[in-house]
C-alpha cells in the first residue's frame, strides 16, 4: 500500500493499573502489534521495518501479536517471519491467529509452522506465564474459527492471578465479561481505517447507507461489501474501552486495505503495567 494511502506510523502509549500485579512486575512494558496482512500489497517493507525498529527501541518485556499475519494465500508468511525474527524482548514474543490466518486452505498449519521456526508460540486456547506465576498470558483461537473455547482455559487460572488475554476479534470482549480479564488485546478492525472527526469510524454507518445503494453496486463501493460482517461493536474499533469490569484495547493494525486510511494511522502500542 502506497505511503500516502497508509499514513505515518503512530506510537500509542498506555499506562494501565492492574489489581494484584506483583510488585516485581511494576513497570512491565508490553508492545502490541496486529493485522500485518503481509501479502506484498497491504503492508510496505518500510512500514514493517519501522514498526520492528520502534518495538526494539522500547526494550519491551513482552511482544504480543494479535493475528492476521496474512490476507489469503499463506506463502508470504515465510518472508514475514524472516523479518519478525528480529523482534527483541526480555521474555519473548507470543501470538494468536486472526480470521485471515485460517481463511485459505492450509493457511492455519503454514502460519503456525512458520512462527514455530522463529520460536514464537501461537497460543491456541492456552495459558502461559512468561513473566512468572504472578501474571497469566492467555491466547484464544479466533472467534469465527469454530475453535474459540475460552472458558476452560480461563477457569484453569487462579482467581487471584491477573491475566492478559490475546483475542483477535474485539467482539469477544462481550463473551468474556463473565471472566476476569485485566486487559484484552485485540485488532481485526483496522480502527475502521477511515474515521470521521467527532463521529467515529466510517464502517459503523455502513448498515443504514447500505440500504440506499443498489445491490449490484455494493461490491464495488468501499466499505459496502463486508464491513457489516467484520464486527458488531464498531464503538470498540480502536483504543481502550471498559467492557463490564474488564478492559479491552484495540490496535488499529499495520496493514491497510483500499481505499486507505484517514485520521486512522497504523499503530504500534506500548503498554506499561502498574500495580493498583
Amino acid at each position: 500500500m502506497h505511503r500516502i494511502l497508509t499514513g505515518q506510523l503512530q506510537v500509542d502509549r498506555l499506562t494501565l493499573k492492574i489489581t494484584g500485579l506483583p510488585k516485581n512486575l511494576e513497570g512491565t512494558k508490553l508492545v502490541h502489534l496486529s493485522d500485518f496482512h503481509y501479502d506484498r500489497k497491504r503492508l510496505s517493507e518500510w512500514l514493517l521495518s519501522e514498526a520492528i525498529a520502534i518495538t526494539n527501541k522500547v526494550e519491551p518485556d513482552l511482544i504480543l501479536l494479535t493475528g492476521d499475519f496474512i490476507t489469503d494465500e499463506p506463502t508470504p508468511v515465510d518472508d514475514l517471519v524472516l523479518r519478525l525474527k528480529y523482534l527483541e524482548s526480555r521474555a519473548g514474543v507470543y501470538a494468536v491467529l486472526g480470521n485471515h490466518d485460517e481463511k485459505y486452505p492450509g493457511a492455519r498449519d503454514k502460519v503456525i509452522e512458520a512462527f514455530t521456526r522463529i520460536n514464537v508460540p501461537i497460543l491456541l486456547n492456552q495459558v502461559v506465564y512468561p513473566l512468572g506465576s504472578g501474571l497469566a498470558l492467555v491466547g484464544l483461537e479466533d472467534y469465527s474459527s469454530g475453535n474459540f473455547k475460552p472458558f476452560t482455559v480461563m477457569e484453569s487460572i487462579s482467581k487471584t492471578v491477573p491475566r492478559i488475554v490475546l483475542s483477535h476479534n474485539p467482539d469477544t470482549a462481550k463473551v468474556l465479561q463473565t471472566c476476569r480479564v485485566d486487559l484484552q488485546l485485540s485488532g481485526h478492525t483496522h480502527g475502521g481505517q477511515i474515521r470521521l472527526p467527532f463521529l467515529g469510524p466510517l464502517p459503523q454507518f455502513q448498515k443504514p447507507i447500505r440500504r440506499l445503494i443498489p445491490k449490484f453496486l455494493r461490491p464495488v463501493v468501499p466499505f459496502m461489501a463486508k464491513c457489516h460482517k467484520i464486527v458488531e461493536y464498531w464503538e470498540w474499533s480502536q483504543g481502550l474501552h471498559q467492557v463490564g469490569n474488564n478492559y479491552l484495547y484495540v490496535n488499529r493494525g499495520l496493514g491497510t486495505y483500499f481505499p486507505g486510511r484517514l485520521f486512522c494511522p497504523p499503530e504500534v502500542t506500548v503498554i506499561t503495567l502498574e500495580t493498583n
